[in-house]
């Protein structure tokens, strides 16, 4: 599992990380099992680093900012182009299954693309600073990441991975189900630890945006590509901060 958790942290990070030199395919099975464990880890340096700026003094909005883009930084904003592309390819592809992936592989970005990256963003800053003046609200900082990428990982033995050579056909081929199951299953638990009701507000959140993005993919793709995969992410990572401060600012 560690090897895998080293991998996962290069498939989902820029985080420099040396890898063991007797990798082989098996070991990308199970690195989408560890892709909540690498979530939960960025949620709690999120956190740290929220706690940290407040307690310099800078204002919610300033701090919210910051994580934010630390966030984007971190991963190498690899999943936000996830995301634009799979808006441009839902709008320009006109439910044309080739011309769709098409577009997802040509590296410019659209209108479309511009729009999904710009209103994602701006829900995660406005979502964060509501939560850091919200007691308890940097709770939702730790699970979003962790909720976002246990959705992602959920992917693998729900749908065909339909973009032959690409990054996630060998951890699909691969899949370690029984260790995905149980990292899942701790990410639920960890979240009724750490928010109570609100913690399954959370949870509940993620398995509708993680329904209606596997209903998609089917729809229009038979399958998910590591574009549709990003898309999930950050669209169930901002639904999640959303609904976290929605609840918790409301409780």
């Amino acid at each position: 599992m560690i090897r895998g958790l080293l991998l996962a942290t290069v498939f989902l990070t820029r985080i420099p990380v040396r890898l063991p030199e007797e990798l082989d395919e098996r070991d990308q099975g199970v690195a989408v099992a560890a892709y909540p464990l690498v979530g939960l880890a960025l949620g709690v340096v999120l956190a740290l680093l929220a706690w940290l700026l407040g307690a310099a003094g800078m204002p919610a909005p300033a701090v919210a900012v910051v994580v934010v883009a630390a966030l984007a930084g971190v991963t190498g904003a690899l999943h936000l182009d996830g995301l634009a592309d799979s808006a441009d390819a839902w709008l320009g592809g006109h439910g044309d299954r080739e011309r769709m992936l098409a577009i997802m592989k040509d590296p410019a970005c659209g209108p479309a693309g511009v729009v999904a990256i710009v209103l994602v963003l701006l829900a995660k800053v406005v979502a964060v600073a509501t939560l850091l003046d919200t007691s308890g609200g940097w709770v939702a900082l730790v699970l979003a990441p962790m909720l976002a990428r246990g959705g992602c990982a959920l992917l693998f033995p729900l749908l065909p991975y339909v973009r032959a050579g690409g990054l996630g056909e060998a951890g699909a081929r691969h899949l370690a189900g029984t260790r995905l199951t149980a990292t899942l299953a701790a990410g639920v638990v960890v979240s009724l630890i750490l928010a109570g009701w609100a913690g399954l507000g959370l949870v509940l959140t993620a398995m509708a945006v993680f329904w209606l993005g596997v209903w998609l993919m089917r729809r229009l793709l038979g399958g998910f590509t590591g574009d549709t995969a990003g898309a999930l992410l950050e669209t169930t990572e901002a639904a999640v901060l959303l609904t976290a401060s929605a609840m918790l600012a409301g409780g």
